[in-house]
């Protein structure tokens, strides 16, 4: 018995099976028994910790210390990041809506694309949105498009919100300004130029299969409505109009488990005016956080480092500060401007938070369950094992990048440790920049496959767009991966070719 259990918690085999049965315990809780997500994720992280012999000090702390724990820096290294972002990007998401703002601008696209065109319309916004912001920002910024669009077309959520998905993981996965590829270019000394074009090479034709012909074919199969949760208001006749975060967790058939009922209080149907506002207004209000944040990006570029005009604008332009000050510019020029009372914003401000609470709570549970996974020491030990087995490098970096994916969860953190690996193998082999770029290309593709529940943006994804675990699975899940493996398979040829 006792050597078992060391083999479990000392083998890479060993350790394998460990996680594979943990994810195999989750999934069988949440979807054939149907346990809150929050409450599964915690129990079975927890489980995996004790079962592969993780002190309990480095579990949970002790009575006196806690800080360091993986149960706090778990969730308390998401929620760090997102909390806030995500708060008030529901806020800026809603008071949008409530303008009448998403519903003018989904016009706008369904006029230049057509009813038929508009999911391909979803997932350019997606990819040029995707550029300078970070994922999960876009998808609180667009998820209201979305929905719209899906209300006013009457098909299914996942036909409008798998071509967005696409264009924002594609550019989050293969583009600088993004963590991962920057890395990528300090790491392999591959120029952010090269960067960008291998990008735009190997990522535009995976953006087309996931996001266009698999999201359209997945969107005709899985039919998700938007759920009366979602909505924040209804004009006479009109399509309504929706804000994200719904507290709710979807059953096998797309609604709420349980049945009927949602956390989140009936909200008012009124809207903040009754006039809408222009296109021109709408489009600047959301450029605002985009000029920002773009602004820091190039500023520590071009600007000499710790200046003022550089502090001036890494302040302006860090995510939560430019979300917050386009907050109180759509408060301004939607609401104030326009005939509403502070306590009229204030209200919509209470209704649009109301059911962000379970939202945070699932991707910080999930978070845990990554670090559990990644703490086990599985994702290291995968990563050497590839590493003897004398592959050529582009496809050794594609693996190793694959593997620390599914073991651990974020993108980033698969970039970054596979860069890190990969770069002694590459340094004596006088590759080009092309060369390098693309193997930086490889490890971006590898980093984003099989999505599933020990990645924070599967449960935002899955709260987001009313879709159960299975349908995250059948659809967002397998989205990853055909974006992983077609600009992998682009990276390769040309690797083939050019090298």
């Amino acid at each position: 018995m006792s050597a078992t259990v060391d083999w479990l918690r000392t083998t890479t085999p060993g350790l394998l099976l460990l996680c594979g049965l943990s994810i195999a315990v989750l999934l069988i809780a949440i979807i054939r028994f149907k346990l809150e997500p929050f409450i599964a994720l915690l129990l079975t992280g927890l489980g995996l910790a004790l079962a592969a012999g993780l002190p309990v000090a480095k579990i949970v702390g002790t009575p006196l210390k806690a800080g360091e724990s993986l149960l706090e820096t778990g969730f308390g290294g998401i929620l760090g990041h997102i909390a806030v972002i995500i708060g008030l990007g529901t806020v800026l998401g809603a008071i949008l809506e409530r303008s009448g703002g998403a519903d003018v601008l989904t016009e706008k696209l369904l006029k230049v694309f057509g009813e038929k065109g508009a999911p391909v319309a979803m997932g350019l916004l997606g990819l040029i949105f995707g550029i300078p912001v970070f994922f999960d920002i876009g998808i609180f910024v667009l998820a209201p498009l979305v929905y719209v669009a899906a209300k006013r077309g009457g098909r299914s959520l996942v036909l409008y919100a798998m071509p967005m998905l696409a264009g924002l993981s594609m550019t989050h996965a293969f583009l600088p300004p993004h963590p991962g590829p920057v890395s990528l270019g300090g790491l392999l000394g591959v120029s952010l130029g090269w960067l960008i074009v291998m990008g735009f090479v190997c990522g535009i034709p995976g953006f087309i299969a996931a996001g266009i012909v698999w999201g359209g074919w997945i969107g005709k199969r899985v039919h998700v409505e938007v759920p009366e949760e979602f909505l924040v208001r209804k004009d006479d006749g009109d399509a309504p109009a929706v804000t994200p975060g719904a507290d709710t967790e979807p059953g096998d058939n797309g609604s709420p488990a349980g049945g009927s009922g949602s956390i989140a209080t009936a909200v008012p149907t009124t809207t903040v005016t009754k006039r809408p506002p222009s296109v021109a207004l709408i489009g600047g209000i959301i450029a605002v956080p985009l000029i920002l944040i773009l602004g820091a990006t190039f500023g520590s570029q071009l600007l000499i480092a710790n200046s003022k005009p550089l502090q001036v604008l890494t302040f302006l332009g860090t995510p939560a500060v430019a979300l917050l000050i386009t907050v109180l510019i759509a408060f301004y020029v939607l609401g104030l401007r326009r005939g509403s009372s502070v306590q009229e914003l204030s209200a919509i401000t209470a209704e649009s938070l109301r059911p962000v609470g379970m939202l945070l709570l699932v991707v910080g549970a999930g978070a845990f369950f990554g670090k559990v996974i990644s703490a086990t020491g599985i994702g290291t030990a995968l990563a050497e094992t590839m590493s003897a087995a004398g592959l050529p490098v582009i496809v050794l970096a594609y693996l190793i990048s694959c593997g620390l994916r599914i073991a651990q969860g974020s993108a980033t953190v698969a970039i970054v440790t596979t860069g890190g690996i990969v770069a002694p193998l590459v340094a004596g082999h006088d590759y080009s920049q092309v060369s390098l770029a693309l193997i930086a290309m490889a490890i971006a593709a590898g980093s984003i496959i099989l999505s599933h529940v020990n990645d924070g943006g599967f449960w935002i994804i899955s709260k987001y767009f009313n879709l159960t675990v299975k349908q995250t699975l059948q659809t967002w899940t397998v989205l990853e991966t055909v974006l992983s493996v077609v600009s992998f398979a682009v990276a390769a040829l040309l690797f083939a070719v050019l090298s």
